[in-house]
C-alpha cells in the first residue's frame, strides 16, 4: 500500500484508432480467443491498454488489442504515456530474460515482434478502468 500512496495522479483514458497502434510482442491464440468471448459477453472494454505517446507502440494490452481487432472494432480505450519518462519501467515476466525500453522500442518500430509475455511494464501512476462499451469501439 505504501507504494500506491507515492504514485502520481490518475492518467486519462483516450479512445485511439486501432490502425495507428504498433505491437512489440506476439500474442497467444488461446488468450485472444478467451478475450474475444469475454468482450462479446460483457460488451465492454474494462481495462485500457498502455501506449507510448511518441511511437504509438503498445506497451501493455496486445491480447485486448488483437481481440478487439478481430471483433471489428475501430478504436480502443488506451492510456498514453511518455515511455522515456521515469513514470514507466520495464522488466520481464520470464525469469532470466532481460528487457529494456530500447528492445521494446526496436521491436515495435521494426515489426520484429518479441515472444508473448516478454515485457512487463509498470507505471507509477493510477490507471483507471475504461469501462468503454463495445458499441462505442466499433464506430
Amino acid at each position: 500500500m505504501a507504494a500506491f500512496a507515492q504514485r502520481h495522479s490518475i492518467l486519462p483514458v483516450s479512445l485511439l484508432p486501432l490502425d495507428m497502434l504498433r505491437p512489440h510482442e506476439m500474442t497467444i491464440e488461446e488468450r485472444v480467443q478467451s478475450l474475444m468471448k469475454d468482450l462479446e459477453e460483457r460488451r465492454v472494454q474494462e481495462r485500457p491498454i498502455l501506449v507510448d505517446s511518441k511511437t504509438m507502440i503498445i506497451l501493455d494490452g496486445h491480447h485486448r488489442t488483437e481481440a478487439l481487432k478481430r471483433l471489428g472494432a475501430r478504436r480502443i480505450a488506451a492510456v498514453l504515456v511518455d515511455y522515456d519518462s521515469d513514470l514507466v519501467s520495464v522488466d520481464s515476466w520470464r525469469p532470466g530474460v532481460r528487457v529494456s525500453k530500447d528492445l521494446v522500442r526496436s521491436a515495435g518500430l521494426t515489426g520484429k515482434l518479441l515472444p508473448p509475455r516478454t515485457s512487463r511494464h509498470r507505471v507509477n501512476a493510477e490507471i483507471p478502468r475504461a469501462d468503454t462499451p463495445l458499441d462505442e469501439l466499433m464506430r
